[in-house]
């Protein structure tokens, strides 16, 4: 039950865009289109398990081990560099087509604040590697969740009337903000799932 309750709280309670603030620029910068939106989606969930297992791995078994928690977040964005670099290159051999449809976005990811925030945030919440690979799994869903929704929104107001002072980033912004208002009202399910199961 601890597993299901990480799993929904990190897709609804704590979306890693909207109620967390990581990953903003690729939310704002490549949900112009649904398609595009799901490309970035599916890259950040491959890469953000896969930076996690890594990550925690190299936090308990080197960092942990040596004493050298406080080189984690350096270490922590070379490792998932070095990875995005790796996925590129395999998937450039193995699968073309796979990386044809991911090309532009797997450079992003290198970039992107919230896979290195994940990979900090299984590590603060004292997760095991069952738990940290769920985690991650879910906050990549709620990523993708939250793009998709988002593109949809921008694909309708591109056909509204839209004031002309409210056009462009303005009403993005806006956008942005009420679909983060809609977001807070999962903000008790987590809390209300934990006394329904006696986990409290």
């Amino acid at each position: 039950m601890e597993y299901i309750l990480i799993f929904i709280s990190a897709i609804f309670v704590n979306n890693i865009i909207l109620a967390q603030f990581l990953g903003i620029c690729p939310f704002l910068g490549v949900s112009k289109k649904i398609d595009t939106s799901l490309g970035m989606s599916a890259a950040v969930a491959f890469v953000m398990t896969l930076a996690t297992i890594v990550t925690w791995l190299v936090q308990k078994y080197v960092l942990e081990a040596f004493g050298l928690e406080y080189l984690q977040t350096i270490v922590f964005i070379l490792v998932i560099a070095s990875l995005v670099q790796m996925v590129e290159i395999v998937l450039k051999k193995v699968s073309p087509a796979l990386y044809q449809a991911l090309g532009i976005f797997l450079p992003l990811i290198t970039t992107n604040c919230a896979v290195l925030g994940v990979a900090i945030l299984v590590i603060q919440k004292d997760f095991n590697l069952l738990q940290s690979v769920i985690y991650a799994f879910s906050t990549a869903i709620g990523f993708g969740l939250a793009m998709t929704v988002f593109a949809g929104m921008r694909e309708q107001l591109e056909m509204a009337a839209i004031p002309k002072g409210m056009r462009g980033m303005a009403i993005v912004l806006v956008s942005a903000g009420l679909l983060s208002l809609a977001f807070m009202g999962f903000s008790g399910v987590d809390g209300g799932l934990r006394t329904l199961f006696g986990l409290d």
